[in-house]
């Protein structure tokens, strides 16, 4: 039973900041404990493909961003409390969407971050708007 919430969309203004949380439930994958998911955020808006955001490795020491986000967004987990962040900043109209967050149990058989497929368990989103 897939257990993903996210929170901390809203509206903010062009220049302005959020932080989305992602909170685990435990029963996401009952076989692992949280330190071994890779975990991601995705983004869409209608009519268009979900697209990735951010990717960060079970450890926590490895991420990656999309070009569109680099220097503005940091993904970050927090193993003890089952969350995880991304921290945007200097939003941007573009960056209006739904944001999902993602998880795969484990990376034992590779890290694939950008890629859709790799990830298994999907949150419900939540919504991002950022006005001129």
């Amino acid at each position: 039973q897939v257990q993903l919430v996210e929170s901390g969309g809203g509206s903010v203004q062009a220049g302005g900041s959020l932080r989305l949380s992602c909170a685990d439930s435990g029963v996401t994958y009952s076989s692992y404990p949280y330190s071994y998911y890779c975990m991601g955020w995705f983004r869409q808006t209608p009519g268009k493909e979900r697209e990735v955001v951010a990717g960060i490795n079970p450890s926590g020491r490895g991420t990656v961003y999309a070009d569109s986000v680099k220097g503005r967004f940091i993904i970050s987990k927090d193993d003890a409390t089952r969350r995880l962040f991304l921290e945007m900043t200097s939003l941007k109209p573009e960056d209006t969407a739904m944001y999902y967050c993602a998880a795969s149990p484990s990376a034992a058989q590779g890290w694939f971050p950008l890629v859709r497929s790799f990830y298994t368990a999907w949150g419900q989103g939540t919504q991002v708007t950022v006005s001129s």
